[in-house]
Parts: structure tokens; C-alpha cells; sequence
């Protein structure tokens, strides 16, 4: 059955990824439609996580907001659609670096990396980063449950030197790397719900208390790797540029938890800034308020 979907499937989603990006916007204008004005696809969740987020918030304050997040998520989507055969020269066009040099600099120093972003503006589009510098890249994703899907992402990001590990594999693939002395950025989405354990970090994530995940801190600290967050903007539709932020080059000096209360703090001022890009239909504060009392951080 997942070999039939994928069939019928992907030719229509390679005939919609060679359309001009005009094309492409005029069909994500259509699926807003669809996802939001007709399906309701998971609005009950994006108002309650404003309302929670921004209580001070008028209706119309968060009303305004869902709409322009609807508007962004569809065209996320056919962007993603997009990447299996945009070009690398379009590609650079509409997604930009301000201060890669920061990036170079490390290069230069044989510094690997862990490259620390939100599900914030265009993360898909991250894999960019390879175009620019000679590290090869790996990302931490989520594994999609139609294997031969789960290929075809794989592939699109290979084609700029850029590779998927899932969570579980993880500790293996980097420490792979490190043993053969290969150079390399690995990129963590690091803003999501971690599963419910018994020694969680829990601290304050736009104002609400939730268990935070750290697995990037504490394998930056494993292989003494430098620390980079990066910052992500949508200037207009189609079009971003990133800019970067050393939180450490030596983080086995840091104190624990420091450098993901840096990723945290500085993923909240974009948020704040334009809450409108961030991916708000992921129920990221279910588990708040049910930390042990010992475990919550003041």
C-alpha cells in the first residue's frame, strides 16, 4: 500500500515542484483555503497555545495571528514541495546568510558544529547552509512512516550534501563522524515536547513551565563541539535570510542547562517579534505545570 501511494502520489508532487514560485503561491492561496477556512486543520490548538502564550492578547490580536500563520504554513508547504528540484542558484537567492563568516571562522578553526534553530520561519530550507561551507551537514528529523517518502526526503536533502538521522540514531551517526575525524554541522529543531521522564530539565518556554530537551547541549558536551544558534527571518513571501550567534565554543566549560536556556531565550525573541512564523499547530506545552516540585528551575 505505501509503494501504490507513493506511485500515485509523487508525480503530482514533482509536476507541482517545477512550477514558477507565482504559480506556487496562487495554489498555496487555494490550500489556505482548504487547511483553514474549510478543514479547521488544528486551529482549536494554534488559538489555545496563543491564548496561552499571550494572554494579554486581544481576539483579534490572536485572530489576526492565526490567519497569517495559516497563510505561512501553506506556503511552507509548497516551498518543501519546492525543494525537490529548486535549483541551487534559486535556492541561494531566497534564502540568505548575513554573517556566515562566523560560520567560516569556525571552519578555519576545525571546530564542528551543532547548529541549534526553531521550527521558526523557513527550517526546511536550512539544508542552504551546504551550499555555503565546505562541512557536510546532518539533521536530527523525525522518520516519516512511508518508507519510500522517507527516501525521497533523504535524497532531496543529499543533493546538497546534507543528511537526515533520526533521534534514535543520533549518539551513533555522531559519533561515527567524530571517530573518523570527519568536519560537520549538525542541525537540532531543539523546540519541541520531549517525552515524559524522570530527570527532565523543566524551565519557563514563553512564559509557561515545560520539560525541555536537551539532547543537543549534552552531545555538544559529549564531543566538545561549538555551539551556534541561528536566527531566521522571513523579510517577504518566498524570500529569508539567517543570521548567527556563537553561544559557545567550549561548551564542556559551561555550566549544564546554560546553553539551552541561551537557545530558549533567544528562540522567544523571534517569536515575540513575528509569533506568526512559529509552528504553532505542535502541542508543545502539554506537559506544562507537571514537573516534580524538586525539578522546577526558578
Amino acid at each position: 500500500m505505501q509503494l501504490i501511494v507513493y506511485i500515485l502520489v509523487y508525480p503530482i508532487l514533482w509536476c507541482i515542484s517545477i512550477l514558477p514560485f507565482r504559480l506556487l503561491y496562487i495554489i498555496s492561496d487555494f490550500l489556505y483555503l482548504v487547511i483553514y477556512r474549510i478543514g479547521n486543520y488544528r486551529v482549536s490548538t494554534v488559538k489555545a497555545n496563543l491564548k496561552m502564550v499571550f494572554p494579554d492578547k486581544s481576539e483579534q490580536e490572536i485572530n489576526s495571528i492565526i490567519r497569517k500563520f495559516y497563510h505561512f504554513l501553506c506556503d511552507m508547504i509548497m516551498e518543501t514541495i519546492k525543494s525537490m528540484t529548486i535549483s541551487k542558484e534559486e535556492l541561494k537567492k531566497r534564502f540568505s546568510y548575513e554573517n556566515l563568516e562566523l560560520i567560516k571562522d569556525l571552519e578555519t578553526k576545525n571546530r564542528s558544529i551543532v547548529l541549534l534553530c526553531g521550527h521558526y520561519a523557513s527550517w526546511e530550507w536550512i539544508f542552504s547552509l551546504q551550499l555555503h561551507v565546505k562541512y557536510s551537514g546532518y539533521a536530527v528529523y523525525k522518520q516519516l512512516s512511508n518508507k519510500y517518502f522517507d527516501r525521497l526526503v533523504k535524497r532531496i536533502r543529499a543533493r546538497h550534501n546534507s543528511y537526515l538521522m533520526t533521534m534514535n540514531d543520533t549518539y551513533k551517526v555522531m559519533s561515527g563522524v567524530q571517530k573518523q575525524n570527519e568536519k560537520a554541522i549538525y542541525g537540532f529543531a531543539a523546540d519541541q515536547s520531549p517525552m515524559m521522564g524522570k530527570n527532565l530539565y523543566w524551565n519557563t518556554f514563553l512564559g509557561i513551565n515545560v520539560p525541555m530537551y536537551t539532547g543537543a547541549e549534552t552531545l555538544a558536551k559529549r564531543f566538545d563541539l561549538a555551539v551556534v544558534f541561528m536566527n531566521v527571518n522571513r523579510f517577504k513571501r518566498g524570500f529569508y535570510k539567517a543570521s548567527f550567534k556563537v553561544l559557545t565554543e567550549h561548551p564542556k566549560e559551561v555550566d549544564n542547562y546554560k546553553i539551552t536556556d541561551s537557545y530558549f531565550d533567544l528562540l522567544e525573541d523571534q517569536i515575540n517579534k513575528q509569533p506568526e512564523y512559529y509552528l504553532w499547530t505542535h502541542k508543545r506545552w502539554k506537559h506544562r505545570d507537571k514537573a516534580p516540585k524538586k525539578l522546577v528551575n526558578n
